[in-house]
Order: C-alpha cells, then sequence, then structure tokens
C-alpha cells in the first residue's frame, strides 16, 4: 500500500486507539508513513487497553487525539486513500468526542437496566 502513497495524498490513517483524516507527508526508509493530521474521524480510547472497561486499574490512561497538523508515524497498513471532503479539525474533534460519549452513556444505560432486569430474575429465583 505504501508504494502507491505520495507526499499530498489525503488518506485516513489508525494511530493507537485513534482514527484520522490526513495527508501524506513522507514515506520513510522504515516503511512508515508521517501522516500530517487534518481531522479526527474517531477519538481515542481512554482506560487501560489490557484491561477494558475496568475503571479500577493502577492507571487509567487519558489519550488525547492528535493535534491539527500534527505529523504522526503511522504502519503503512492502516493507512488508506481518502477521497472525501476534509471536514474542519475543531468540528471533527468535537464530532468524535460526542459520538465516544454518546456510546459510552449507551454502555452506561444498558449496564444499568441490565443490572435490573438481573435483581428481578435473583428475586424470582429466591436468591
Amino acid at each position: 500500500m505504501s508504494n502507491q502513497l505520495q507526499v499530498g495524498t489525503r488518506v485516513t490513517a489508525q494511530y493507537k486507539t485513534g482514527e484520522y483524516v490526513g495527508e501524506v507527508a513522507e514515506v520513510s526508509p522504515s516503511g512508515k508513513i508521517a501522516v500530517k493530521i487534518l481531522a479526527v474521524i474517531k477519538h481515542p480510547t481512554q482506560g487501560d487497553l489490557h484491561n477494558p472497561m475496568d475503571p479500577h486499574v493502577p492507571f487509567f490512561h487519558q489519550r488525547r487525539a492528535l493535534a491539527y497538523q500534527e505529523i504522526a508515524l503511522i504502519p503503512p497498513h492502516t493507512v488508506k486513500p481518502f477521497h472525501a471532503t476534509v471536514q474542519d479539525y475543531r468540528e471533527s474533534l468535537e464530532q468524535a468526542l460526542q459520538s465516544q460519549m454518546n456510546s459510552l452513556r449507551q454502555t452506561a444505560d444498558w449496564a444499568e437496566r441490565s443490572l435490573r432486569e438481573l435483581q428481578l430474575l435473583k428475586q424470582e429465583y429466591n436468591l
């Protein structure tokens, strides 16, 4: 894939747990692709990736999105050409952040509802 990408090519790129729209700044001899960040598609995941969904880990990681025009070295297998309009960085960051927050709220709502249903089952089981 990296041999098809040239400097200036618009791409999507996954970096750690985030996903971005960017522009190829350089294809390094090591094979990694230097991507200049233009927009955020998916905000990075918070917490300990080795213990997902566990808020009681010794170090709960806070992960920031890559900044506008920050250059990151990205593994080539996560870089793909991007042919749509690039959204404004701040707008894309706000949307990605809001999307992740909404997803977490939905997970919390599901967990609360599941706990209520399990409580009812516990009573029904006479436990």
